[in-house]
């Protein structure tokens, strides 16, 4: 089982700018990286993915020309760069990795096609 640390997170104003980062504790090195979010009664939902090698990375609408997601040292830290925040991005942030039966990441992708995850940072965009 590999431990995701994440940190970063808060409280900012409408508008304001967070990160947040993960990484494995043992530091090891992930095909496909990943951010969820998840507000109480609702579906964790996929963000933003980044795939080893090619680099490639998908967003989520909601997340498409504010949030950025990147990644250190050859996968082995995932940042995720939110900027312009509104109040509808106020949620529980979790760091995904390890995608299963895949080489890298090809989509967003769900919750089940994760191995392992962060233990989650708040997120709370306050008016």
């Amino acid at each position: 089982q590999v431990e995701l640390v994440q940190s970063g997170g808060g409280t900012v104003q409408a508008g304001g700018s967070l990160r947040l980062s993960c990484e494995a504790a043992d530091h090891t090195r992930f095909n496909c990286m990943a951010w969820f979010r998840q507000t109480p009664g609702t579906e964790r939902e996929a963000v933003a993915t980044i795939s080893g090698g090619s680099g490639t990375t998908f967003y989520a609408d909601s997340a498409k020309g504010r949030f950025t997601i990147s990644q250190e040292r050859d996968m082995k830290i995932v940042h995720l760069q939110m900027d312009s925040l509104i109040n509808e991005d106020t949620a529980m942030y979790y760091c995904a990795a390890g995608r299963k039966r895949a080489a890298s990441c090809y989509d967003l992708g769900s919750r089940d096609d994760f191995a392992y995850w962060g233990q989650g940072s708040q997120v709370t965009v306050s008016s």
